[in-house]
C-alpha cells in the first residue's frame, strides 16, 4: 500500500471512529442478557439495561444471600453523579428519615418523615439558598404517600397515607401552610388498613379526581411461612385498592403485587403505575423487581407466580387455574434493587428527550451477593409507551461492597423543572438541574 493509500485508510479509520463515537453518544449501548444484571460497580450515568423474562435464571441457581448494607456518614469527597450537563446540589440536610416527596402546585415541597411521624413543607426548590422548612402535620403513624386533591392548580386537601389510615387536611394554595400548618384538623378518610410487614402506603388519584388509589404491601415474603397463623395472614394485602375521594365505594383494583411501594399516574395516558419490590429467597438474580402499568382487575402473580407464568417453587401446583391470568409487567429491573418512589418528568428544564420519561429511586439490595440499587434511574418511554429499557441517572451512593452513604427513596419534579431526590440513610434531599453541555 502506498503512502497516499495509507493516509487515506488512516483518515477513513479516523472518520469511522469519530462516527462510531458520535453514534454511541447519541444512542448508548444497552446491556442485555446476563450482563444486564451487574452490580454497583457497573453503574454509571448513561448506562442502559434491558432485562426480559427470557434472561432470568432458574430458582436457587445461586444461594440466597443476606448482605444488609452499613450506612455511614457521607465522605467529604462523595457526591452523586449525573449525566454530563446536569448539576447536583445538596438541597436539604439534617432531616429525620425523609421518604416520599411531592411538589404542590404552588411549588412547596412536601416531605414525609416516616419514623418521627410528620410531614414537612420545604420552600425554595429553585433557589441556591437553604430551603425554609416548617412542619405541616405531626403525630402521624408511619406516613408515606402524599397527594393533592382535586387535581389541578387549586387543590382543597392534602391527603396523607399512614400505614393504617388515609387522612386529609384542608389546604389553601398560597396560604403558606409551611408557616401555620394545615388550615383545619385531619379527617380520617380510610381506616383499618393492615399494619405490619410491608408498611408503606402510597396514594394517587385518577386524572379526573374521581378515584383514589391506595397501595397495600404483603405481610410476608412469599406467603411461605406462618401462613396458617391468623396474625400473619396476607388476606387483603399485596394489592391496590380504589375508593372515592371521600373513602367510599371500596374496590380491589389490582392484585398479586407483592409490594407496590410507589405509585404514579402517567400524564400522557392517565394510566396508574406501580414500582414493585418482588420476593426474596430465590437467588441473587431472581426475580427482577419491576415497574408496570396496573390494569383494573389485573393479577400480577404473587405469591404463586412471578414475571408472568413462572411458578414459585415454594407454591408448586397450588393455583394452576391462575397461571393464564398473570399479567407480565412492563419494565424489569435488577433483582433486589428495592424500587421505591417514581415520578413522570413533566418539566421543561431538562432536554426535550426526557419529557414524558419516568424517574424511579432504588433503595438498594440486601438479598444479593453483589450489591445493586442505590441509585435513581430513568425509565424510557417511546410515544408514551414503555420501551422496556432503563438508564442510570444518579449514582455514586455506594462506597464499597460493605458501606453506602445514601439510600434513595423519593423523587419529585420541582416547580422549576429540576429533580429532587430524597434519601433516608443520611437524611438529605438532592437537587438535580440541567445547565447544558
Amino acid at each position: 500500500m502506498g503512502i497516499l493509500s495509507k493516509a487515506m485508510a488512516g483518515a477513513t479509520a479516523g472518520l469511522l471512529a469519530a462516527a462510531t463515537a458520535a453514534t454511541l453518544a447519541q444512542s448508548p449501548p444497552v446491556l442485555t442478557g446476563a450482563t444486564a444484571y451487574g452490580d454497583w460497580q457497573t453503574d454509571g450515568p448513561g448506562v442502559r439495561r434491558k432485562i426480559t423474562p427470557l434472561d432470568m435464571p432458574r430458582p436457587y441457581e445461586t444461594a440466597s444471600a443476606s448482605r444488609h448494607p452499613t450506612v455511614v456518614a457521607r465522605p467529604a469527597e462523595a457526591w452523586p453523579k449525573a449525566p454530563p450537563g446536569f448539576v447536583v446540589e445538596l438541597f436539604a440536610s439534617g432531616l429525620d428519615n425523609p421518604r416520599a416527596i411531592r411538589t404542590a402546585p404552588n411549588g412547596d415541597v412536601f416531605v414525609a418523615e416516616s419514623e418521627p411521624g410528620r410531614v414537612l413543607v420545604l420552600r425554595g426548590a429553585g433557589s441556591a439558598k437553604a430551603p425554609e422548612t416548617r412542619t405541616f402535620a405531626e403525630n402521624l403513624y408511619q406516613p408515606f404517600g402524599i397527594a393533592f386533591w382535586p387535581p389541578g392548580p387549586d387543590p382543597a386537601y392534602v391527603y396523607i397515607a399512614n400505614t393504617d389510615t388515609v387522612v386529609r387536611f384542608p389546604y389553601r394554595p398560597g396560604d403558606r401552610p409551611g408557616d401555620r400548618g394545615p388550615t383545619g384538623p385531619a379527617e380520617t378518610i380510610v381506616s383499618g388498613l393492615p399494619r405490619g410487614g410491608h408498611w408503606t402506603r402510597d396514594i394517587a388519584f385518577s386524572p379526573d379526581g374521581s378515584r383514589m388509589f391506595v397501595s397495600v404491601g404483603s405481610r410476608s415474603n412469599a406467603a411461605d411461612r406462618w401462613i396458617n397463623a391468623p396474625w400473619q395472614s396476607d388476606e387483603g394485602r399485596a394489592l391496590v385498592l380504589s375508593f372515592t375521594p371521600e373513602g367510599k365505594d371500596k374496590r380491589v383494583f389490582a392484585t398479586g403485587l407483592r409490594n407496590c411501594v410507589g405509585m404514579a399516574v402517567q400524564p400522557a395516558t392517565g394510566e396508574l403505575w406501580c414500582s414493585v419490590n418482588e420476593r426474596d429467597g430465590l437467588g441473587d438474580d431472581l426475580p427482577p423487581d419491576f415497574l408496570t402499568r396496573v390494569r383494573e382487575g389485573g393479577f400480577y402473580g404473587w405469591p404463586w407466580f412471578y414475571i408472568g407464568t413462572h411458578e414459585d417453587p415454594r407454591h408448586t401446583g397450588e393455583q394452576p387455574a391462575l397461571r393464564s391470568r398473570v399479567t407480565v409487567p412492563d419494565v424489569l429491573v435488577q433483582p433486589h434493587s428495592a424500587a421505591m418512589e417514581m415520578t413522570f418528568y413533566n418539566g421543561t428544564q431538562f432536554p426535550a428527550e426526557y419529557r414524558g420519561d419516568m424517574f424511579a429511586a432504588f433503595h438498594g439490595s440486601w438479598n444479593r451477593t453483589k450489591r445493586t440499587g442505590y441509585k435513581v434511574v430513568r425509565i424510557l418511554m417511546k410515544n408514551g409507551q414503555p420501551a422496556g429499557e432503563y438508564e442510570d441517572f444518579l449514582t455514586g451512593f455506594v462506597i464499597n461492597d460493605r458501606n453506602v452513604w445514601a439510600r434513595p427513596v423519593g423523587v419529585a419534579v420541582a416547580q422549576d423543572g429540576s429533580l429532587l431526590v430524597s434519601e433516608d440513610g443520611n437524611g438529605t434531599i438532592w437537587r438535580v438541574s440541567y445547565r447544558g453541555p
